[in-house]
């Protein structure tokens, strides 16, 4: 049950940063190297919009075209979608396997039985991986474009560089992952319990029955039990007496 809380609070805070990285808006900034050079003006850009900010910290952004209005510019900033696309995705997806993890979770009260519960636990887990590679992707993708574009002495437009979004994206899809695969383990409870055997114990009809004699039979007198047999059961009798 404590790991199964960790991995919700991890789980649960990787979902949170990776939903914090979409209306984030340093994704990459300016990536200038030359230090003698005194800077007017700083760019930075995120999944929707670039923007640059001048001295007087007057903000001026331009959002990105329409995808499917573009020609020549649709290799170019194609990825930006395929990123859009991989995040949102990841939210969705973390956003069901919270509710899954709140069902399969064996402090509460709802799923059903233990192994039902373990079930939607694994099925919580697989769900955050899947948020947390779909995140990471994203943020990888984001991230190799501007690393290619940075190093790369042909290109000739504003270089940039990585921006604060891409770490926290980074730290939630790690979270998610590791939490999912918390949450994935406790499908071995669940066959653990159904392997162990049931042990049982039915008393059978000769310990149960206790013979009884009618009222008008007369034992012989050589069948009586002995005056210490019966003295020690009196005594036996008293006790369970005495003590209830």
């Amino acid at each position: 049950m404590v790991m199964e809380i960790v991995a919700f609070i991890m789980t649960t805070s990787g979902w949170a940063l990776i939903s914090s990285t979409i209306p984030t808006e340093d994704w990459k900034g300016d990536g200038s190297i030359d230090d003698s050079i005194l800077e007017s003006a700083i760019f930075w850009s995120n999944l929707w919009k670039t923007c640059v900010t001048d001295s007087t910290g007057v903000t001026n952004c331009k959002e990105f075209p329409s995808m499917l209005a573009l020609d020549g510019l649709l290799k170019v900033i194609c990825y930006i979608q395929a990123c859009r696309g991989l995040m949102i995705s990841a939210v969705c997806l973390g956003f069901f396997g919270d509710i899954s993890a709140l069902v399969g979770m064996k402090c509460t009260k709802i799923g059903g039985s233990d192994q039902n519960k373990c079930r939607i636990a694994c099925f919580a887990g697989i769900t955050f991986i899947i948020c947390g590679l779909c995140s990471l992707s994203a943020c990888s993708l984001y991230a190799h474009r501007i690393t290619s574009e940075f190093f790369d002495p042909m290109f000739a437009a504003q270089k940039y560089e990585l921006g604060a979004a891409l770490y926290i994206g980074w730290t939630g899809s790690i979270l998610c992952i590791l939490g999912g695969g918390i949450f994935c383990f406790s499908i071995v409870d669940a066959f653990t319990s159904s392997s162990l055997p049931d042990y049982a114990y039915r008393a059978s009809a000769s310990d149960t029955q206790v013979p009884c004699q009618s009222r008008g039979h007369i034992q012989p007198l050589s069948q009586w039990p002995s005056q210490e047999c019966s003295s020690s059961s009196r005594e036996h009798h008293f006790d369970k007496v005495a003590y209830v």
